[in-house]
Formats: C-alpha cells, sequence, structure tokens
C-alpha cells in the first residue's frame, strides 16, 4: 500500500521525563521498639519518554497534533521503610526511520531503524534517599533526606527518512509513478504533469511476480517527488525529496525523452547527478541503474539508438523499458536485485 496523502515528515516535539519522588523522614513508633530508628523510604523514579519504532506507521501526521509528552512523576517515599511508586514510562511509537535531535544543539539522540526499537529520549529523575540512609552512630535518628531529582526535558525535532532498498531519481514525468505502480501493488497518482507525486510512496517488488525465483529477497522500491535544478539548495521540492534517499541503497534513475518538454535525457541525467552530489558527495557514490523510460512512444523509437550511444559515450550502460508495454521491466527488476544482493557489485 501507498503513503497516506497526509504525509509528513518533520514534527516538533516537548519531551518532559517524569521527576523524581522526594525521600521520606520518618521514625519507627512500635511500642515494643522505643529505639526503632529511621524507616523513611526512598521515592521512586520518574517515569522517562521512550519513542518506539512501529512499522506499521509511515507518517509522523499524528504528533504534529501534540505539543508536549510527559511521563509520569514517581511517587514520594513513606514511612515503615515503604518506598515510593516508580513513575510510568511514556512510550510514543514513531515510524521505522525517524531521527530524533536536540532542537537547541542541534545535536542527533537517535535514531529508529527498526519494529520494536526503543530509544530514550528523556530520562527519568532519580528518586530521593529516605532518612534511614543518613543514620550514623552519633546520629540514630536523622531528619534529613533527599528531593527527587528533576527528569530530563527538552524540544526535540523528529525527521522521518524513507526506508527503502532502491530510490527513485529522474525529473517529473519520466514515469517514476508508473514504474512504482506497475511493480508493486502501490497506487501512487499518475498524470501527466510536473509534482503529481507530492509524498513520498513506498511499493514492495515480489520478485515471483516477475517470474524471478531461487532469490531469498524481495526489495522495497520508494517514489518520490521529482528533483528540480537548485533542489540541493531546496528549490522546489528541494532537500526534502533528498532526505528520503539517503538511506537508499541502490539508486535507479529514470530518463525520459520527450519533444514536447524540449529537453535533453543526458542533460537531465547530469542535472540530477550534480544536485545529488552538492547535497551529499557520498550520496552520488550510490550504485545506480540508469534507465530510458516510454520506450513504446514512437518519438522515443526514432532516435534510441541514438541516445543509446550518446549514454553510451559517457560511459553508462543505459536499460531500457516501457511500463505501458511491459517491456524491460523484468530485467530492470533482475538488475537491481543482483545489485542488492552483492552490495552494488554485479556478479562476474
Amino acid at each position: 500500500m501507498g503513503l497516506p496523502v497526509r504525509f509528513v515528515d518533520e514534527c516538533t516535539l516537548w519531551v518532559e521525563a517524569g521527576a523524581g519522588g522526594n525521600g521520606c523522614a520518618a521514625m519507627r513508633r512500635e511500642s515494643l521498639v522505643p529505639l526503632g530508628g529511621p524507616a523513611g523510604g526512598d521515592g521512586g523514579n520518574g517515569g522517562s519518554v521512550i519513542f518506539v519504532g512501529d512499522g506499521g506507521k509511515t507518517s509522523l501526521l499524528d504528533l504534529t497534533h501534540v505539543r508536549k509528552v510527559q511521563a509520569e512523576k514517581g511517587e514520594n517515599g513513606k514511612g515503615k521503610d515503604m518506598y515510593g511508586r516508580g513513575g510510568e514510562d511514556e512510550r510514543v511509537r514513531v515510524p521505522i526511520g525517524t531521527i530524533v535531535k536536540d532542537k537547541e544543539t542541534g545535536a542527533i539522540i537517535g535514531e529508529v531503524l527498526r519494529h520494536g526499537d526503543e530509544l530514550l529520549v528523556a530520562r527519568g529523575g532519580q528518586g530521593g534517599r529516605g532518612n534511614k540512609h543518613f543514620a550514623t552512630p552519633t546520629d540514630r535518628a536523622p531528619k534529613k533526606w533527599e528531593p527527587g531529582q528533576p527528569g530530563e526535558a527538552r524540544m526535540v525535532e523528529l525527521e522521518l527518512q524513507i526506508m527503502a532498498d532502491v530510490g527513485l531519481l529522474g525529473f517529473p514525468n519520466v514515469g517514476k509513478s508508473t514504474f512504482v505502480a506497475t511493480v508493486s501493488h502501490a497506487r501512487p497518482k499518475i498524470a501527466d504533469y510536473p509534482f503529481t507525486t507530492l509524498v513520498p510512496q513506498l511499493g514492495m517488488v515480489r520478485l515471483e511476480d516477475f517470474s524471478i525465483y531461487g532469490r531469498d529477497r524481495d526489495f522495497v522500491v520508494a517514489d518520490i517527488p521529482g528533483l528540480i535544478p537548485g533542489a540541493s539548495e531546496g528549490a522546489g521540492l528541494g532537500t526534502r525529496f533528498l532526505r528520503h534517499v539517503e538511506r537508499t541503497r541502490v539508486l535507479l534513475h529514470l530518463v525520459s525523452i520527450d519533444p514536447g518538454e524540449g529537453r535533453d535525457p543526458i542533460e537531465d541525467y547530469r542535472i540530477i547527478r550534480r544536485e545529488l552530489s552538492a547535497f551529499d558527495p557520498e550520496l552520488a557514490k550510490r550504485p545506480e541503474v540508469v534507465v530510458l523510460s516510454k520506450t513504446d512512444d514512437d518519438d522515443v523509437q526514432l532516435v534510441l539508438e541514438e541516445t543509446v550511444e550518446r549514454f553510451r559515450q559517457e560511459g553508462i550502460e543505459l536499460m531500457q523499458m516501457s511500463c505501458l508495454a511491459r517491456t524491460g521491466v523484468r530485467e530492470v527488476l533482475l538488475r537491481l536485485e543482483q545489485m542488492l544482493a552483492y552490495g552494488g557489485a554485479l556478479p562476474a
């Protein structure tokens, strides 16, 4: 299934752990124990705020309506050596791929990368000690006790980066959404105008559906909004797109020939590569498959050989595919699966 239309990939929260309970100052008052001594119990520890990975969540939308997350305070200690109850932890479920940062310092607190992963975001305060801990040979009836410590509190920024094996690159209208719809059960919006895809879409590719057997894994492909020049500096959907490519292991770069747009596929390819390098040089080194889409079009057929040769002169093997005619799709999926299996290098 695709991601919800109201996709949110960043939000800000105030998180506050519970304070520890105060220690107690009390003396034993049993009739047969005249010198019973101190009997003040310790305060309970405050609850912590913990983020938990939830594979069923695909957006931070739920948390945009939450201004503050607060864990329970610890209970105060009591007489008769009774300890206070610890405060309950507050567990917040977040999508897999969530990065948590301290808003004030910008430091990364941690990342949630798997279902069930737990990330401690704000630690509860320690409970104070009761007076029984302060008895000495010279002071057998101490009145001293400790207050509970405050829990950690901070403003945090949550940033979601899509977790996918293959990330789709390409200008708007090169056929990325059509590809995802063809190879998976995802149903991204498809239309012939720029930025049809306004939010990332995930699709699970099941290799058996394309008669690719003997493989031990399927993979996830992400259709992410198209790039334009200046994206690495925030133009268009800019860095909000590029953020979601960072975790992908292999890049699938689609180019197309559209005489009506007056664009050149080689120049389109170069522009996207420049944007990748400007955003993150390491990202530009990611293994890549380059595919010419929409090859069923008559105008494409007229310049197909010339286009393939031009890419070859750039040192790029240009694969060919038409989702409409269902040609070349299996070969592209097989190439992607091989690159994932061999860490980006095709088997000899």
